[in-house]
């Protein structure tokens, strides 16, 4: 009998890791966008979500909570290079002729095809990201909060470079978003024909929304600076 671990790293079950941890990511990403949008709020609530965060059960929940993403990060890069390129080459030696979409099941698109590539720049842009936003050095609010609010809007604010780069990883997160939600749902075996349809134009919805989301959020900072000092800001 195959041990557990050789079938989960079989091609197969290499595809359902990746499906999984694929939804689990996608949940972190909508609620780290919904946290994001505190900002319009005002700086007390952005600094108050991410101090909760850094602060939760004496600090171990944040460390928990990275840890568990690295993990799920880390499966899912993984068996999705390999699946993509390893299995795929083992099992064919010669390439398709044509990248166009064979109909039924296969939806060949630009997104499905650069699926590699963009996860690789996600991948740059969160680590650029932590870099930035973590570990960078933080003013005090009056309350003794660290002030994350000032932080991020100076940093869209007075970078063009980064604003710029931040808007194309998150026309890439689109593309990923727009194949892989309804890829993971065939890759678990939770989808036909029939639903394949619906689930395709769910994707687009999704991907286009989280995508948008992302990029409002740059693009209106470098432009306008702060939202709350603003005439009718907070």
């Amino acid at each position: 009998m195959s041990s557990f671990g050789s079938v989960a790293w079989s091609s197969v079950g290499k595809k359902v890791i990746t499906g999984l941890t694929g939804f689990m990511l996608i949940g972190f990403v909508a609620v780290h966008l919904l946290g994001n949008l505190t900002l319009f709020i005002g700086p007390h609530a952005f600094n108050g979500y991410a101090h909760f965060l850094e602060t939760a059960v004496h600090g171990w929940l944040i460390y928990a909570f990275e840890v568990g993403l690295i993990v799920i990060f880390a499966f899912h890069v993984v068996a999705a290079v390999t699946v993509a390129v390893a299995d795929k080459m083992a099992a064919r030696k010669q390439g398709y002729k044509y990248a166009r979409n064979a109909g039924g099941r296969s939806r060949k698109t630009l997104a499905s095809r650069s699926m590699i590539i963009s996860g690789a720049v996600l991948a740059f842009f969160v680590i650029a990201h932590i870099f930035l936003f973590k570990f960078a050095d933080h003013e005090q609010t009056a309350e003794g909060v660290k002030n994350l609010y000032k932080t991020v809007v100076g940093t869209f604010q007075n970078s063009v470079g980064f604003t710029a780069f931040t808007v194309v990883a998150m026309v890439l997160l689109g593309m990923h978003l727009r194949h892989g939600f309804w890829s993971a749902f065939q890759s678990l075996g939770w989808t036909n024909d029939r639903w394949l349809p619906i689930l395709t134009r769910a994707a687009l919805v999704i991907s286009i929304v989280l995508a948008i989301g992302f990029i409002l959020l740059p693009i209106w900072l470098y432009l306008n600076g702060d939202p709350n000092a603003m005439p009718g800001g907070h």
